[in-house]
Order: C-alpha cells, then structure tokens, then sequence
C-alpha cells in the first residue's frame, strides 16, 4: 500500500509563489537597466557599422561579377583618397544597392563613377555625418545688417567647421525661405556652439530677423576634400535608379563630358527628423549646399525622369556647355581664350556675337596653341557683366582656331561646340522646388520638358537661356516646354531668353524652334511666359493665372525688353515667326 502523497499547506504555497514573483520582479529590473544602458550607448555611438564598401566591390570586380548586389544595412564608410567609393573603367556592370545606405563619415565625394561603360546603380542612400553643412538659429541683428549672431543647434557641426560660404536663411514658422542667400563672409567663432557673421553687401532693408534658422557650409574632411556627392566623368550609358541623397557639399549629381546618362526615380530632399541618423534639436532645413543635377559637356544629354529635388541651395538641373571668348578675328582664324573645353577639329561650334546675334555655325579646321591672356584681355574682362572669378582670376589658355569660313566678330563674341551642350535632353515627370534658385535651367538644343512640378523657386521655374555671366552655352534650338505645372514662382514661372555680352537682348535666331504648349501656370507674376530672340516660336494651349502674384523687379523686366507698366501673362520680344493662340486666360 502506497503511502499518500505529502501536500503542502496554504501558507507553503503562498510563500513559493511570493518568491516566484521576486524573481521574476528582479529578472525585469535587470534586463530593463542593460535595455537602458544599451540604448544610452547606442544613441551616443555613430549609427551605422564600419563596412569596406570599396573592397567589397573591388573583389567582385576582380571575380568577373557584372551584377554586384551589396549586403543591405546602414554602412558607415571612411574615403580613401576623398572619395567613399569609386567605380572606374567598368562595363555592362549593374551594382544593386536596394536597402544599403552609406553614411560618409567625411565631407568629400561619396561616389565617382568614371570611365565606365553601360553601368547601373541602383537603390543607394547616401548622407553624411557630419553634414556639409550647420544650422542655427539668429539671436541678434544688428540694425545694418552687417552683423549676425548664430546660435548652433544641438546635433550639428560646431562652430569651428563652418565655412565663409553662402549660407540660407529660412522663416521659423513656416520653414521656408526668407530671402536671396547671403555670402557668410568671416565667420567668427564665438564658442563651439555660437557664430558671429558678416554677410556680404548687406543692407538695412535686407528682412532676416532674430529667430531666423540659417544654414551654413561646413566641413570635416581631415583626409582633404573635394566637392559633390555623386559625379559621372568621361562615362556612356550610365543609370542611376532610385538613388536618394540627403546631403552634399556643393551638387549633388554632377555628370561631366559623357553621353546618354539615365536618371530614374532619383531623390533629393532635406532629410525628415523620422529617419536622421542623428537627433537634431531642430530637423534639416537643407538638403544639399548648390546644384542638384549638373550635366556639363555631354554628347547626348541626361534623361531625368520622375525625379525629385528640393530645398537644395541653387538650381534643380542645370544642362550646359562650356563658352570660349574671342578676343580677336582676321578673316577665318580667331584668338580664343579657352574655359577648358575646346571644340575638336571638325566639330561645328555656335557663334554668338558679344553684340547679341548668333550667326551661323562654323566648322573647327584647325587649333594650334597661341600664349595665355594678356593684359589687354585682363582689363577687357574687368569690365564685363559676368562672374567675379572669371573676371578677376581667369588664367586663361589662348588657342588660334581657324574655321572652315571668314567670320568678322567683335571682342567678347563667344563660341562652343554643338558637340558638348547635352543637346538630346529629356526631363520627364519630376518635381522640383523650394529652392534659392531656378528649377529647370537649360542651355542645350533638341529636347523636351514635359510633365514636370515646379514649385516655389526664387529663380524662374523653367528657363532656356546661353548664359555669359558663367560662359556656359548654348542656344537652343528644337526644345518642346508642355504639360508642366509650374506654381508659387517669385519670378519668371516660364522664360526663353538671350542676354548679350554687351547687354541687351538678342535678336531672332538666338534660338530657333521653341514650343511652349499645354502648361499650367499658377500663383505666379506676370509676365507667365515669356520668349525673346527666337525664331519660329510657338506658343498654345496653356493655362496662366488671370491675375498675377507678386511682381518682378523693375530691372529684370526691362533687361528682357519689357514695359513694367504694361504686362500681360504672355510676352514675345524679338521674335519671329510667332504662333500665339488657345491659351487661357
């Protein structure tokens, strides 16, 4: 017979179970305080891991991979050479980087794509820690302006990083731009967390106040720096797809001398507080520090589609070429003064006279070396309307080139390749704004802009100009402007122009074949749209605003040959060959 089971009492039970609760208290306790202290650890480590990005993709290089799928995760890459990762003399390679993020740990170049073939990129993140850039609030102006205090944001780069750069200033309530950028001219350091500026030519009446957020360049780059986030050099048949960009130290896609580059789906915009990488005492109020896509010298121009930029500190996209100035002509051998893009035997080049016309294109025979500027060069340039570095600092290589026909042009007439001024251009479905400057600014023939959303530019929204203040051609001939909607421009919402050297505006035939058809125009001055120096120009079915918002200064109206007094949504100066019709209002 099997003895009966003991059976503890109730007063047993409960002390069991009184202990079984302690433990599990004190079990809590412990793994909240490591929870705690992890988390105090991690906000205070730099997020993302240290990860070779160069050698990862070096060693699939070597093994012959043409598709290169890097591991997803939050990287944090050191440059080698100032640059974080260099892709050079691939071909028909694509490098996935879907959920890879790259966090440069120094403000030089993230990414140089160059010498390469038919190569995609796709999915990258890129930021910086530190950023390119500080950020503050104005606590005292002095009643001049001259004198503007800072005091620095938790979460940014002290005061002693920051440069005597452009710097932006932005309303605190609304979070937008309050003027034209200012020149951060000597910027004292106070302490690490207060700047003392002096802006460049300020005035009494200029409207930043105290509690103004100003954001200012900066940089961290003790293995030395050089500028732009993304560059594409000397490349055919490049992709970048989806890429996002958060920050730059000057533009953020610069493609330079290459062919057919693809831009698909790219972002750039002032990084949300939700997904910073560092806690900030007050979110972003820049994305990058200048351009946000600059195409220089391609044979076929970029393609940007469905792409976004933002809050940048200039223009949206910028196309161009590169001028040269003349300084002499006899008969068909002229004196050039290279910017650094000299045309190639054989190539056809643009004449634009320094006195407004453009004259017929000319075929490069021959180019042969011809000395450096001279003095006489020098004090011609001093009294030109165009950059202070290229007037002033402009040590210039000077070439005889001679052309397949007598031409008979004066000082300061301007000539470029029509090989290297991304003609074949596309921009398709993006949007840009909240800028400083232009959205769209195009110097390039044989391309459409279409579909796009302009927004909130300083600068005109879309503008199709040759520029001499930058020397950076050309006219344009065979553009189509349709079905965008352009909105809340401070300026010119849609402008065809040709400034001369000299100053005035061209005649006809600066451009040739320009459509204007099926936009929208909204919240914006009059006039909406505007052409000037253009023969066959055609101008239809668009929708303009039947009041004007705000007004354009006196002095740009009149230096496109307008009557301030007498604006209408619609104006054509210097044109022939006009269609004008089925636009509304």
């Amino acid at each position: 017979m099997r003895p009966s089971p003991v059976r503890p009492d109730s007063q047993a039970i409960k002390k069991i179970l009184d202990y079984g609760v302690q433990i599990v208290k004190l079990t809590i306790t412990v793994l909240t305080l490591l929870i705690c202290c992890l988390s105090a650890s991690m906000a205070d480590a730099p997020v993302g891991v240290p990860f070779d990005i160069q050698g990862f993709v070096d060693k699939a290089v070597a093994a012959g991979q043409k598709k290169i799928v890097i591991p997803k995760g939050r990287y944090r890459i050191k440059p080698h050479d100032r640059h974080h990762l260099v892709l050079r003399g691939l071909s028909d390679t694509q490098i996935v980087a879907d959920g890879v993020e790259m966090i440069c740990t120094e403000t030089t170049r993230a990414l140089t794509i160059a010498d390469c073939k038919n190569v995609t990129v796709r999915g990258l993140t890129i930021d910086y820690d530190p950023l390119p850039f500080t950020q503050g609030r104005i606590t005292a102006v002095s009643n001049d302006k001259k004198v503007l205090d800072v005091e620095i944001f938790a979460g940014y780069p002290p005061a002693e990083q920051a440069l005597p750069l452009k710097a932006e200033i932005f309303a605190a309530d609304t979070r937008v731009l309050r003027m034209e950028d200012i020149s951060a001219q000597k910027p004292e350091v106070l302490d690490a967390g207060h700047l003392r500026i002096m802006p460049g030519h300020p005035k009494p009446t200029d409207p930043e106040q105290v509690g103004d957020i100003i954001a200012i360049g900066s940089a961290y780059a003790p293995g030395g720096s050089i500028p732009h986030a993304l560059t594409i050099e000397h490349c055919t048949g490049v992709r970048l797809e989806n890429i996002d960009l958060w920050a730059s130290n000057c533009f953020g896609f610069l493609e330079t001398d290459s062919d057919g580059t693809v831009y698909y789906r790219c972002r750039i915009d002032r990084r949300p507080a939700s997904s910073d990488i560092v806690k900030r005492a007050d979110p972003r109020i820049r994305s990058l520090n200048a351009d946000a896509n600059h195409s220089v010298g391609a044979a076929k121009g970029p393609s940007y589609i469905e792409c976004t930029a933002r809050w940048m500190g200039d223009d949206a996209v910028n196309i161009h070429g590169d001028y040269d100035m003349v300084t002499s002509c006899s008969g068909n051998v002229m004196r050039v003064l290279s910017k650094g893009r000299m045309p190639a035997i054989g190539d056809s080049i643009e004449i634009w006279r320094y006195d407004g016309p453009r004259i017929a294109d000319a075929v490069v025979k021959a180019i042969e070396p011809d000395g450096m500027i001279n003095d006489d060069e020098k004090a011609f340039l001093l009294k030109q309307r165009m950059n202070e570095n290229i007037k002033t600092k402009w040590n210039a290589k000077a070439f005889k080139v001679t052309v397949d026909r007598a031409v008979d042009v004066p000082m300061g007439t301007l000539i470029s390749s029509t090989r290297q001024m991304g003609n074949g251009f596309l921009i398709r479905g993006c949007s840009f704004g909240s800028n400083r400057s232009r959205g769209i600014l195009i110097k390039a023939s044989d391309g459409i802009i279409e579909k796009n959303t302009i927004s909130g530019t300083r600068g005109a929204g879309i503008l199709v100009t040759p520029e001499f203040w930058w020397l950076e051609s050309g006219s344009a001939n065979n553009v189509i402007v349709r079905d965008n909607v352009v909105s809340d421009c401070l300026t010119y919402p849609i402008l065809v122009a040709a400034t001369a050297g000299a100053g005035g505006v061209s005649p006809a035939g600066a451009h040739n074949n320009i459509t204007v058809t099926g936009n929208t125009i909204k919240s914006s001055p009059f006039p909406q749209i505007t052409v000037t120096s253009t023969d066959h120009v055609t101008i239809t079915g668009n929708k303009c605003a039947a009041t004007p918002t705000g007004t354009i200064p006196e002095w740009s109206i009149k230096s496109q040959g307008l009557d301030p007094a007498k604006l209408n949504a619609i104006e054509t100066v210097n044109c022939d060959h006009v269609v004008v019709s089925g636009n509304k209002p």
